[in-house]
Formats: C-alpha cells, sequence, structure tokens
C-alpha cells in the first residue's frame, strides 16, 4: 500500500486558540496584509494583537465569493503595502482568497496563467508568502487544502488555483470564532463539511489515514442540529468546527465525488451558497452510486461504506446505505 499526505505546516485547534495568531505572526513578518469578510470590524481581534506586537497591518476585504476581479486587487493591495505575510480570517471564501493572494505576491504574472479550466493552469514558481488560515465557519475545512476556488463572472464558472505550496503554512481553528455564526450560515457550511466527508470517505483515494478521518468527522457532524438549533452550544460549536477540518484533510488527500463535480458549475451559473448546493445534490448522487454498486460484486465494498455512513449518521446500527442515500438532505 502506497498513498500520501499533505496539510497545513501546523494546525492548532481549540477554544480561545486565535490568541496564539499574533505572536505566530510576529515570527513570520513584519507587514501584514489581513483578509477579511464584509464586516471588516471581525478582524479587530487580531489587528489589535498586531497592534500591540509593533507589526504593520492593512485590511482587504472580500464582501462575498472571491471572483478573478476581487483575488487580483487583493494581490495589488498586498504589493502596494510591501506585504510579508498574509493572515486569512473568515469563511471558506476569505481563506481561499487569502491563500491566492499570497500565492501571487511572490509568482509574475496574471492570475489565469494559474487557474485550471479557464486559464493555462501554470504551476507555482514560487513558494507563495507566508499564510495563516483563521476560519471563522465551520465547513470548508479550506485552512487545510492546497486550492482556492474562484469565480469568474466571466465565464460564469468557479474554478480552482491550485498548488501542492498553497497549503498554509498555519491553521488556527478556534471554535468560539464561529459562535456568531447565523442559523442558515451554520447549516449550509456543515452540510458542506458533512458531503465532503461522505465523498472522501468512498473515493477510490481513500487511505486508512483519511478514512479514520472520515469517520471521526461523521461522528462530530451528527451535532449539526444542536448547532442550528442552539448556536450558542460550544460543544456543538466545536464538534462542527472539528468536522470541517477533518473534512479539509480528507477532500485534500482523499478527493471528492459527483456532488462537487456539480456544484462547482453551478455555483458559477446560480447565486446559490455551496453548501445549499452540495446538500441538494447529495442525497440524489448517493442514491444513484448506491443503486449501482449494490449490483456488482466489486462496488460491494465501497457499498459497506455508504452502510456505515448511514449507521453513523443515523446512530441506528441497522440501518443500511440503501436506505439513507435516497432520503432527503434534511435528515440530519
Amino acid at each position: 500500500m502506497t498513498f500520501e499526505f499533505a496539510t497545513a505546516g501546523r494546525i492548532i485547534f481549540g477554544l480561545g486558540t486565535v490568541s496564539k495568531v499574533g505572536p505566530l505572526a510576529a515570527e513570520m513578518g513584519t507587514r501584514v496584509c489581513m483578509v477579511t469578510g464584509r464586516n471588516t470590524q471581525r478582524s479587530r481581534i487580531l489587528t489589535r494583537e498586531l497592534e500591540a506586537l509593533g507589526l504593520y497591518w492593512t485590511v482587504f476585504s472580500v464582501p462575498g465569493e472571491p471572483t478573478t476581479d476581487t483575488v487580483m486587487d487583493g494581490a495589488a493591495h498586498a504589493r502596494s503595502e510591501e506585504t510579508d505575510l498574509v493572515i486569512g480570517m473568515g469563511g471558506g471564501s476569505v481563506v481561499d482568497a487569502g491563500k491566492a493572494i499570497a500565492a501571487l505576491l511572490t509568482n509574475e504574472g496574471n492570475l489565469l496563467d494559474y487557474l485550471e479550466v479557464i486559464g493555462e493552469g501554470r504551476a507555482l514558481e514560487q513558494r507563495p508568502a507566508p499564510y495563516v488560515a483563521v476560519p471563522t465557519t465551520a465547513g470548508t475545512g479550506a485552512e487545510v487544502t492546497k486550492n482556492a476556488v474562484i469565480e469568474s463572472p466571466e465565464h460564469r464558472v468557479k474554478v480552482s488555483m491550485r498548488s501542492p505550496l498553497m497549503v498554509p503554512q498555519v491553521a488556527v481553528v478556534d471554535p468560539e470564532l464561529t459562535l456568531s455564526m447565523s442559523r442558515e450560515v451554520t447549516a449550509f457550511t456543515g452540510l458542506d463539511a458533512l458531503t465532503q466527508l461522505i465523498e472522501a470517505f468512498v473515493s477510490k483515494k481513500a487511505t486508512p489515514l483519511t478514512d479514520g478521518i472520515c469517520r471521526e468527522g461523521l461522528i462530530r457532524a451528527t451535532a449539526l442540529p444542536m448547532a442550528c438549533a442552539d448556536g450558542s452550544d460550544i460543544n456543538a460549536r466545536e464538534a462542527m468546527s472539528l468536522s470541517s477540518l477533518f473534512s479539509g484533510l480528507a477532500l485534500a488527500n482523499g478527493g471528492l465525488g459527483a456532488v462537487h463535480g456539480f456544484a462547482g458549475p453551478f455555483g458559477g451559473m446560480f447565486s446559490a451558497p455551496h453548501g445549499a448546493v452540495s446538500a441538494a445534490l447529495l442525497p440524489h448522487v448517493m442514491a444513484a452510486n448506491i443503486s449501482v454498486l449494490k449490483k456488482t460484486a466489486a462496488g460491494q465494498a465501497t457499498s459497506a461504506r455508504y452502510d456505515d455512513i448511514a449507521r453513523i449518521l443515523t446512530r441506528d446500527p441497522a440501518a443500511e446505505g440503501r436506505e439513507w442515500g435516497g432520503l432527503g438532505a434534511t435528515t440530519l
């Protein structure tokens, strides 16, 4: 058996760990570009610390899904400020935008030179500027992946900028940062994590290492109803943050499936949250996969994995993937 496993250079997980970002930043650079979401005030928890440590900082806002123009503007801003360290604090869109900005800081050319599908897909020649990823949602696991998903309005599609060099140097996952998520965002991001765990678990690229990560992630994903019902439930928030982190680790090393294959083009054509699109597609893709797998001897091993998923999520030791696969996305 041969496999590889790649992830962030360092992962820091736990309640209150956002306090470690400032001291880490001071070890990595002196001029910081803080990439945030629409509400830039949320980054004050970090910028105050950067100020206290004597670091120079600027803020670049990513108000929604990162577009090609947004990323290029962010890279231009970071260059003009002579940035030597990028911190991405926000949801998956912000974390992905930060990855791309850090990469363009040290690599010449236009963003399209490096984008897949609509661009040249060139490999990065230089290591990106140091990057610290601080997620404030629990769903994408982008803090431990090697790609940045970017929307091209011109082409009406979402594509990736991808390189092993783009994996963040440090990922700081503090569940307390997710307490402010609305019920809707909690549901959509949580269903994204669930989808990623399921697809990585049944992927042809799955390994014993990703299997363990997926199982543990799926167990914790059962906390999603609690997180949606009571956003202040810190135990549920912690479980979902871990589920999200594990989903990122799993997809980065085990791959994804047809749900994300469809969700990418759909996301570029329609204005809908990625997690919502994935949730809508998931039961139908699962049902189609299970239907085929049950009919072939070669598919029995993977079919058994869907049984495992059903038992973990329903907590019913007699559940089968055939039964669960046809249910709606609102089962959880």
